[in-house]
């Protein structure tokens, strides 16, 4: 039997990518060239509708149990296989699916500021074509209806960014020695420590892994004006029925219209202290009850200035 040692487990647009990028650069760990298989997402076949682009996602699920562990069935012998799918830490099914499955499994949880998480989730859907509404606190006001239409999860921008709910589900069904938080600001900032600190915590050598491959970084900046509403509108229509089609058939109509899309380059946007104060009440709540949960401090998501956040 081919199941997972341990998960990259959370959250969304807070560095899993690049983690998962780092890990397989170890010799004694194993993770499947597929990444986000979502396999503890559901207990059979993933839905069938959803927002733009969610129905082609969903088509990429690994659900069936002998296609996921056969993602594992390359192993050298007495290597750790793990996987990431950043949803698993949100979605309280997945809890219990783990918990049942894989009850010995370890999950690596990174934890990014609340607001600062959504603004790049919102980011990273416009960049994408994807998403409407070019305000991003006017998408946040979109999530409850969203939510309500069975978008994806990935659609969820404040809810996602909750922790403090999710994990005091998460330990009611797995033990807090088999968690390792971490945060998206110390990865970034000092990633040999911080992989030294996961690999610690797998039980595997130290000092193998010292760097972060930039992965997943995107420096397309996509203005509002008249032509991008026309692409996005095309990309959003393919996103609606593109699962219709095979998966050559859609990159090749896609491919075009992303590179006019992304004809401009830049930094992307910033959240705006503005946006931060409109946002910051959704979480407060939820970020003192997550250091009540996890005996650690996140007094600094509370701070409206950016740079002390940043320390």
């Amino acid at each position: 039997m081919s199941l997972p040692d341990f998960l990259i487990a959370g959250v969304p647009k807070a560095g899993t990518t690049a983690l998962h990028a780092a890990l397989t650069g170890h010799p004694e760990l194993f993770l499947p060239s597929v990444k986000e298989p979502k396999f503890f997402l559901s207990d059979g076949p993933p839905p069938r509708f959803g927002g733009p682009g969610d129905v082609q996602t969903y088509q990429e699920h690994v659900w069936q149990r002998s296609d996921y562990e056969a993602l594992f069935d390359a192993a050298p012998a007495g290597t750790l296989r793990g996987e990431a799918t950043p949803f698993y830490l949100y979605d309280r099914g997945a809890h219990e699916r783990i918990a049942k499955l894989t009850p010995d499994a370890k999950l690596i949880i990174l934890l990014r500021d609340p607001v600062d998480r959504a603004h790049s989730n919102w980011t990273h859907l416009w960049v994408a074509g994807l998403e409407e509404e070019a305000d991003f606190l006017a998408a946040c006001r979109a999530e409850e209806d969203r939510r309500a239409r069975g978008w994806a999860a990935f659609w969820h921008y404040l809810a996602l960014g909750r922790y403090g709910e999710q994990l005091q589900h998460l330990y009611q069904h797995l033990s807090r020695e088999q968690v390792l938080l971490l945060r998206y600001r110390d990865l970034k900032d000092e990633p040999a420590r911080t992989l030294d600190r996961v690999c610690a915590f797998l039980g595997v050598r130290t000092g193998v892994l010292t760097a972060i491959p930039r992965e997943n970084v995107n420096r397309h900046y996509v203005e509002d004006n008249a032509v991008n509403r026309v692409l996005r509108g095309l990309l959003r229509a393919g996103g609606e029925v593109g699962h219709r089609f095979p998966v050559p058939v859609r990159l090749a109509a896609r491919g075009p219209l992303l590179t006019l899309l992304h004809r401009t380059k830049g930094n992307r946007p910033v959240t705006t202290p503005q946006e931060r104060a409109a946002l910051l009440p959704h979480f407060t709540e939820d970020i003192a009850l997550l250091q009540d949960v996890t005996g650690e401090r996140y007094d600094d998501w509370l701070s409206l200035d950016r740079h002390a956040r940043a320390r």
